[in-house]
């Protein structure tokens, strides 16, 4: 599988994505919902857990995790401040509690301690990442997850002419995503038990798959 190069680059992102806020929930509805419940379905959230979301948008993964775990610890991140801005309105309606923060993060450089969150999720960012700096995004996901903890994660992935010829043409009409493949990426980095799964829908084509990080150090 050749993936097709990333077009839309890391210092375009943040204003790729303040244009499509407004919208982002539409798209989503149409194309995405179904992945994001196979996402939660896997990640089997447990209440008391300490949960990361990475590329957090506008928070439809995030307050459903607030819902799902709301003795425990929720950190979302983005690039955005458009996405975080609308992630923290859904949040602020789940819950009263003060056991979850958004704020801006890089994927390529976590913020945080080694081995501090039980699970992460992350949807749709990978298929906007040069296939180059997929091992380096994948290196800090793995350092910030605990021993024996899990990873979500959901992209737009490949089969699809019809969504591969629109991002040829018009990139930004996808946010820049196009189809990967990440299975590879993810036991290179280490990771173990990796099941990949896919689904479409509305044509769009998403692979999610869930890992684990070993339980020794």
């Amino acid at each position: 599988m050749t993936t097709l190069p990333a077009y839309v680059k890391k210092d375009q992102v943040s204003t790729v994505y303040s244009r499509v806020a407004p919208i982002y929930d539409l798209w989503s509805l149409m194309t995405e919902t179904k992945a994001r419940k196979r996402c939660l379905k896997l990640a089997q959230v447990h209440d008391s857990e300490r949960v990361l979301e990475v590329a957090v948008g506008t928070g439809l993964v995030f307050r459903e995790l607030l819902r799902q775990n709301p003795s425990g610890r929720c950190v979302g991140l983005d690039l955005t401040h458009a996405m975080l801005e609308r992630a923290r309105t859904k949040a602020e309606k789940i819950t009263d509690h003060k056991n979850w923060e958004l704020k801006i993060g890089d994927a390529y450089a976590l913020d945080l301690p080694d081995n501090s969150f039980d699970l992460i999720v992350n949807n749709y960012m990978f298929d906007l990442l040069p296939e180059a700096d997929f091992a380096r995004v994948l290196s800090e996901f793995r350092r910030v997850l605990a021993p024996g903890g899990r990873m979500v994660l959901v992209n737009m992935t490949t089969g699809s002419w019809w969504w591969e010829t629109i991002y040829r043409l018009k990139p930004e009409l996808l946010g820049g995503c196009r189809g990967v493949e990440l299975e590879d990426y993810l036991k290179k980095a280490g990771l173990v038990d990796v099941q990949r799964e896919t689904l479409r829908q509305c044509g769009f084509p998403s692979e999610i798959l869930l890992a684990r990080r070993t339980s020794s150090v």
